[in-house]
């Protein structure tokens, strides 16, 4: 796992003088000269406020600019140090070194939003004397949390250094709430799995000065009654191709320069060649390569990045691949799905791959590669995610893969509308825009009778949604949590009963109804804080697409964490913040049309050159019908592990579950009745997450003033230990 800490001290409150004692009571915990940092770091930028990057960064990924103006001459002779103004970018960035510069200066003056508009996944960094700025991406793939420490305040990548830090407990209270409300923001707040751990929102920003904090966010938000600007369709669209082929083109194209950059990797081991290095090392071959499916945003990301100038093989600083073709990857399910499901995929991928700048390899994946398989090993994520129990599944395509390897996460969040948005466009009086996808809903599951009234009982639904203000949503929500173990979470199954309950502000999660009454209610009580808080509210649509990209994103981030191979990048670039912004300015009277992702898609691909696409291109798949199946298949397979896993769940001594309801449940799962097996991999995964925490050796931090015990080594703690 890559990460970047740093903290910000309080030295700036004794002066320029008194700097070295505030040091002290920094870097000294027990007041004998003791130091701590992070293990395996590199030192980007020193004290008084020091920033480090941790892990296998490539020397490329970390960049650094730094000005430094002229020391201030002072009345009764003498001058003052210089304030040294510098930023440091984390990650896959196309802006040039001047770009960085210009953001600089820009940046000292307080403007933030520039910073997120260069092409790419990244994280910013900028100290302007005593003031430091964390940037945040719009979509919540990288996300920054922080912690009262020291006197100051200490700021990571990654919320687990921050809990090894401070010796965190758990924070029971988040993980009711990211089990009864995944797609909540209000139910999650700020709060992570550690006490004490904070995450700032989406973008935003993290401001720190003089020992205060400070959390303000740098892109403007949608009024509840009015729309934006209308932008036209065809306008936006071609906003979209813009920002999709910048952001592939970052991936294939090296920074011009290095201005300053960490120290290149150690020389060739003697007696070993690379490809033995890379084999000894279990890393990936160099290179470009994608995921190749039926899916049309990963077909239009292994196409872009084929047909974009550069060769695909000279990435990122690699060199040695000049002419080699973009390794485009396709997983066969060899044990859940039957031929006729599968063959028209490949079809289509096999006739892609058709194009010569692509080499096609088809990964066949057996029993070991279900979900459920492999949980017994597997690394510690930051928290806990669905991802933790497909990571062997994800993890042997991706090994196919190329060391740098593209995929279509995050399309669907940021491209199609998501349910909620037939409100916002009730609100706008634009009733006629709601006529296709109501008949599309009404055909997705199938001919009956009963199919005959979904076009009306989803208008009202959207227009009940419409009517209801944010706090009547919210405390709606808090009062159907109560019952959610008891009722269940969906009244309907299939895509109809999905966009009825996605009508809603807020809604119960899969996996709540088989939590606790007492942890519904608590997460029922910060709904309820929630409601009465003062806050800016966006349009009910517009609320519930941002808050499912963000779970998605943070789903994504545990999912490279989970399936990591080492001196492998996976690229994400629909989470890019250029390709989330350019998407959110889609006019919502085109998001809802079905088929609305594949027409933009198509004409991304057309301002690339791309026209020849095979038949059935963009049609809609049996994905969700695999994953499902996938999903039986593997929890039949692993049941007496998984029934072994909830003997004695830790889940259970924290007071959110009970034993035999998950058991009967998973039990239930297995023989095939209808029981939600999304929330199933919520529980299974949480349970696996703790058992990795608790069993886990060391910390996070060395040094002679590093913690003494790693952060929630006493257990977990008891419910009624907890306050709402």
């Amino acid at each position: 796992m890559r990460w970047l800490v740093g903290w910000s001290s309080i030295a700036a409150r004794f002066g320029t003088a008194g700097a070295d004692r505030a040091l002290d009571g920094l870097d000294d915990l027990d007041g004998d000269g003791r130091t701590v940092h992070p293990v395996g770091a590199q030192l980007l930028w020193g004290d008084p406020d020091p920033l480090w990057a941790v892990g296998d960064w490539r020397p490329d990924e970390v960049r650094v600019v730094t000005a430094e103006p002229p020391a201030r001459s002072v009345p009764g002779g003498g001058a003052n140090p210089p304030a040294v103004t510098r930023l440091a970018v984390l990650g896959c960035c196309a802006a040039s070194d001047e770009q960085l510069r210009v953001g600089l200066f820009a940046a000292r003056g307080g403007a933030l939003r520039h910073l997120t508009a260069w092409a790419g996944s990244y994280t910013v960094v900028v100290q302007a004397g005593r003031r430091i700025t964390v940037v945040g991406d719009l979509a919540g793939a990288r996300p920054v949390f922080y912690t009262p420490w020291a006197g100051g305040t200490a700021y990571a990548t990654a919320a687990l250094p921050l809990a090894d830090l401070i010796e965190a407990q758990l924070d029971i209270g988040h993980l009711a709430a990211l089990l009864a409300c995944p797609e909540t923001p209000e139910a999650l707040r700020d709060s992570t799995p550690y006490a004490g751990v904070k995450r700032i929102p989406p973008g935003h920003a993290l401001i720190l000065r003089e020992g205060s904090r400070e959390i303000t966010g740098y892109e403007p938000v949608a009024s509840l009654a009015v729309a934006g600007p209308q932008i036209d369709p065809a306008k936006a669209v071609d906003g979209v191709r813009d920002a999709l082929v910048d952001a592939v083109r970052a991936r294939l194209t090296a920074p011009r320069h290095a201005p300053e950059t960490l120290p290149p990797d150690p020389g060739p081991v003697p007696g070993m060649g690379p490809a033995e290095r890379r084999a000894a090392r279990g890393a990936p071959a160099p290179g470009i390569g994608a995921d190749l499916s039926g899916g049309s945003a990963s077909s239009t990301l292994a196409l872009l990045a084929a047909g974009l100038p550069g060769v695909p093989g000279t990435v990122l600083g690699h060199g040695t691949g000049a002419g080699e073709r973009l390794l485009a990857v396709t997983f066969n399910d060899l044990v859940t799905s039957g031929r006729e499901a599968r063959e028209p995929e490949l079809e289509r991928a096999r006739a892609i791959a058709a194009n010569p700048r692509l080499h096609h390899v088809v990964v066949a994946a057996g029993e070991e590669s279900l979900p459920y398989a492999g949980l017994d090993a597997g690394p510690l994520t930051d928290e806990p995610a669905p991802a933790l129990v497909t990571a062997e599944r994800h993890r042997s395509r991706l090994a196919a893969g190329s060391a740098d390897h593209l995929t279509g996460a995050g399309a669907r969040q940021v491209l199609d509308a998501h349910p909620a948005r037939l409100a916002d466009l009730l609100m706008d009086r634009r009733r006629r825009h709601l006529l296709r996808p109501v008949t599309a809903l009404a055909r997705a599951d199938g001919a009956s009778p009963q199919s005959l009234f979904v076009p009306l009982t989803v208008y009202r639904a959207a227009r009940r949604l419409a009517r209801t203000p944010y706090r009547a949503g919210l405390e709606a929500a808090a009062d159907r949590l109560l019952s959610a173990n008891r009722t269940g979470a969906v009244g309907l199954n299939g895509a109809v009963g999905a966009s009825l309950a996605a009508l809603h502000w807020a809604r119960p999660g899969p996996a709540a109804r088989w939590l606790t009454g007492e942890a519904l209610a608590e997460v029922s009580v910060r709904l309820m804080e929630a409601a009465t808080r003062p806050m800016s509210v966006q349009r009910p649509g517009e609320a519930r697409a941002r808050a499912a990209l963000s779970r998605h994103a943070a789903d994504q981030r545990i999912l490279e964490q989970a399936a990591e191979i080492r001196s492998q990048r996976l690229h994400a670039p629909f989470l890019d913040n250029q390709v989330v912004r350019a998407s959110r300015d889609l006019p919502e009277s085109l998001r809802v049309q079905p088929g609305a992702r594949a027409s933009v898609l198509r004409t991304v691909l057309a301002g690339a050159g791309i026209h020849d696409l095979p038949p059935g291109w963009g049609a809609t798949t049996h994905a969700s019908h695999t994953a499902t199946a996938a999903a039986r298949t593997g929890l039949r397979a692993a049941l007496p592990h998984l029934m072994a896993l909830f003997d004695a769940p830790l889940l259970a001594d924290a007071g959110l579950v009970e034993a035999r309801v998950v058991r009967k449940a998973l039990r239930a799962a297995s023989e095939g009745e209808p029981v939600p097996l999304d929330g199933l991999a919520d529980l299974v995964s949480t349970e696996l997450w703790l058992r990795r925490l608790l069993s886990r050796r060391g910390t996070c931090w060395t040094g002679t003033a590093a913690p003494r015990r790693r952060a929630v080594a006493g257990g977990v703690p008891k419910r009624r230990t907890l306050q709402a």
